[in-house]
């Protein structure tokens, strides 16, 4: 019993251990998602498209067709393109066809990215994508609807002027023909199957609650070895919080064993 009790004060520390890892920097305070199932968003709020001109969501809804909403910025060195080249790596395996069965809503929240930079953005995806872009639209900012839209779907980012980049997580949103948000997928590599399905869910109005998150921090950035350093980091943290559940697991089992180890010798007495 006494090495079952060292071992459960060793699982407590490394549990206390994880979550104090788990602390975020400062500069990372009020960044993450909070998901809004259900909610609509303002459709009447206008953004700048590929041509210059205003355009409200509305031009994207209501057709009885989901949207599939990013809000990156084009002017990211990195995690930005990582979760568009995740999401249209697995868009190339979905047989669903932009324009006539989906709607792609690409929205830049760096006020700075000019409807230039999304045309050129858009060209670069188009390549990539293989199939017709008619219903991709890469749009920016106007008058500040990015960060109302934003907080609409409980995107939460922040800019740091020390590093002059956008701190913000790793996520896609799925919205119904109405508007109403459907489903939020994270990380940046997705399953064609899990793209399809939260499609589906959102064009027939369902709503699916988050099972797996990967949250990935737009963040310090490093040119001179080209890595993200608290990409790797939370890397770590999983794999870590990972071997802890792991380790409580057998030491619950070994706890149980020994609750009906004892019964059985009680009733035996008896």
């Amino acid at each position: 019993m006494l090495r079952r009790t060292s071992l459960w004060l060793l699982f407590l520390g490394l549990l206390f251990a994880a979550f104090a890892e788990q602390s975020l920097p400062p500069q990372l305070e009020g960044v993450g998602v909070e998901e809004k199932l259900g909610a609509r968003i303002d459709l009447s709020l206008q953004f700048i498209a590929e041509n210059g001109y205003p355009v409200p969501l509305s031009r994207f809804f209501n057709q009885g067709r989901p949207v599939l909403l990013n809000l990156v910025y084009y002017s990211c060195p990195m995690l930005c393109n990582l979760v568009l080249n995740g999401q249209t790596q697995a868009l190339r395996e979905v047989p669903w066809v932009t324009g006539h069965d989906f709607e792609i809503v690409t929205i830049s929240i760096n006020p700075g990215d000019t409807f230039a930079l999304a045309q050129r953005k858009k060209q670069a995806y188009a390549e990539s994508y293989g199939k017709s872009m008619a219903g991709w639209h890469f749009l920016t900012d106007y008058q500040g609807n990015a960060r109302k839209l934003a907080e609409q779907v409980g995107f939460r980012y922040r800019w740091d002027e020390a590093s002059q980049q956008y701190a913000h997580l790793a996520a896609i949103m799925f919205l119904t023909p109405d508007g109403k948000i459907s489903r939020y997928l994270y990380g940046v590599k997705f399953r064609p199957r899990d793209m399809r399905l939260a499609l589906t869910e959102a064009s027939q109005g369902k709503l699916a609650p988050t099972v797996d998150r990967l949250l990935l921090y737009c963040f310090q950035y490093d040119p001179s070895s080209r890595s993200y350093v608290l990409f790797a980091k939370n890397l770590m943290r999983l794999g870590g919080a990972a071997t802890v559940l792991i380790f409580g697991a057998v030491l619950l089992s070994l706890w149980r064993q020994d609750l009906a180890r004892a019964r059985t010798q009680q009733e035996v007495r008896l």
